[in-house]
């Protein structure tokens, strides 16, 4: 199982999980393009772009110019405890759908005509374990991954059989930097490492997962 010879593009590619991904692709042999929000942003590891994936001119003119590609790791979003539903603010509401799920959709709508006019390739969103059902205080994000779970399985049933494979990752708690600060007495040990997630996401770029197709695979560590 490898991606070896394979173009694969990586957003939110400069957070804790998106280079850990990125850097798993490069040493199982594939070419890394990498997109994210930051400024001049730049990596050893591949071709950078800087693209706000809200703006959906500017997602489109990235991926004409990157142009063939086998595999598109979807990274790119973010998390907020919140409010109570009855306090969650329609700002805030339309914060969290807007970096979890306007982002994908938006390079949704670039990349997958690619896939499907050559027949071959794969995708891979970040769901949430924590999406599978409700808990207090997480409304806003956990519908927004909830609908990234649903989205994912109806792309995959669209475009299966054109040859594309459409899966989800479902994370528990991931080892970055953000949450090591947001939770300090937490037990680090149980996460899951941007790289123990990056090994499963890569596999499912692989030609050794094409008979997988609309999975949301939990990746929980030992939570």
């Amino acid at each position: 199982m490898s991606l070896a010879g394979k173009k694969i593009v990586i957003t939110g590619a400069a957070g804790g999980l998106g280079a850990g991904v990125a850097k798993v692709a490069f040493d199982q042999g594939a070419e890394p393009v990498l997109l994210d929000v930051v400024d001049n942003f730049t990596s050893e590891l591949g071709q950078a772009y800087s693209v706000d994936l809200l703006d959906a001119a500017a997602v489109q003119a990235v991926f004409d110019d990157i142009g063939d590609f086998d595999v598109l790791a979807n990274i790119a979003g973010g998390f907020d405890m919140g409010p109570t539903v009855d306090a969650t603010a329609d700002e805030f509401w339309q914060r969290m759908f807007d970096i979890n799920v306007t982002t994908l959709r938006r390079v949704l709508k670039a990349a997958v005509p690619i896939l499907v006019s050559r027949g071959r390739g794969s995708i891979i969103n970040v769901g949430a374990l924590g999406a599978l059902q409700g808990s207090a205080d997480m409304s806003a994000y956990q519908a927004s991954k909830a609908t990234v779970m649903r989205l994912t399985e109806s792309l995959s049933e669209e475009v299966k059989g054109a040859g594309v494979n459409v899966n989800a990752v479902l994370p528990s708690v991931i080892d970055t930097s953000g949450n090591r600060a947001a939770m300090p007495d937490a037990d680090f040990a149980t996460w899951v490492t941007p790289t123990d997630l990056g090994e499963v996401i890569c596999f499912l770029g692989s030609d050794a997962a094409r008979a997988v197709h609309g999975a949301l695979v939990p990746v929980k560590g030992l939570c």
